[in-house]
């Protein structure tokens, strides 16, 4: 499928053969009306049965995506007059709640991550924003340790069917980046690439250096899996079983924006798409922010105003 990255291609297939072709796939092209598909919908969301598994709203837009797609280019080539699709009303989708670890826990974190076999991944993670995948995906060729400076080319994915293999893809949004790194983050890559030349001299012949800063004992891929199973014990023993790998992101961008970073470069370093996308979801943040700078304003005003 030209166009679309190798795993956006498989799950298009599988929404496909899983969801549409079953309930769609023999009702002619020129019968097929809105009614019918939002009837579809509606039961993707809320089956009827009483033996289908109800769909994440999030997942019936996905379905809807690919239907739509392929009804559109139904009707440029004249299949269709109109796309039934246009006129239905998808599910609210609503929001994942973040968890950015507080600062005692960011504390317990680092403590407990001591002595980790991914003790340097995840602190590097932790301060520098990367996804995970853009972790993993890390070449030293990357990373220039003298000037300080990241730069974020790709990121390592996994393709979602049997026998899937590893393979690098651009970044989200297909956009290279760089970031400034603090000198403690420079002093973790130095530490991490020792930790390897130690892995190197024990793997003897059996390295295959593939230049990535994090990988197994050979020099391979490290799987998101190990990465993640590792994390889920590390955060469990903390007291914090349901924080995700990603909020280790959030909790950068958090940090960031508290300590006074513009958005622009919160945007920036985080690599999304607009800052209106980072004020969105970072809005929370700026709020209250705002409401201390109102009670500091409120303090000052009554300093001032009591001589």
């Amino acid at each position: 499928m030209g166009g679309v990255k190798a795993s956006t291609a498989y799950l298009y297939k599988k929404n496909v053969e899983l969801y549409i072709a079953p309930r769609l796939g023999k009702i002619r092209l020129e019968t097929l009306n809105a009614h019918t598909v939002q009837h579809f919908y509606n039961e993707l969301v809320t089956p009827t049965d009483g033996k289908t598994n109800p769909l994440s709203a999030k997942t019936v837009k996905n379905i809807h995506g690919v239907f739509h797609k392929a009804l559109q280019q139904a009707v440029l080539i004249g299949y269709l007059r109109v796309n039934p699709t246009d006129a239905c009303t998808l599910p609210r989708i609503i929001k994942k709640e973040m968890h950015p670890l507080e600062e005692e826990q960011v504390a317990a974190f680092l403590k407990e991550v001591q002595g980790s076999p991914h003790e340097y991944l995840y602190k590097i993670a932790l301060f520098t924003g990367l996804r995970e995948g853009e972790v993993l995906g890390l070449g030293w060729e990357h990373i220039d340790l003298e000037n300080g400076i990241l730069t974020v080319k790709r990121q390592l994915r996994k393709e979602q069917k049997k026998g899937s293999q590893y393979y690098f893809s651009p970044p989200k949004n297909n956009r290279a980046r760089s970031i400034s790194l603090a000198p403690s983050v420079v002093l973790l890559f130095r530490l991490q690439k020792l930790a390897q030349n130690s892995m190197r001299m024990e793997a003897g012949d059996a390295w295959q250096e593939n230049g990535l800063v994090f990988s197994n004992q050979t020099s391979g891929y490290l799987s998101y899996r190990t990465v993640y199973d590792c994390f889920k014990r590390i955060v469990k023993k903390i007291g914090s079983p349901a924080t995700r790998f990603h909020d280790l992101r959030h909790t950068y961008a958090v940090a960031c924006i508290k300590s006074g970073d513009d958005i622009k470069t919160v945007q920036e370093n985080l690599g999304h798409a607009t800052a209106a996308f980072t004020l969105d979801v970072y809005g929370h943040v700026t709020k209250q922010m705002k409401r201390d700078s109102a009670q500091r304003m409120e303090q000052f005003i009554q300093a001032v105003s009591a001589g």
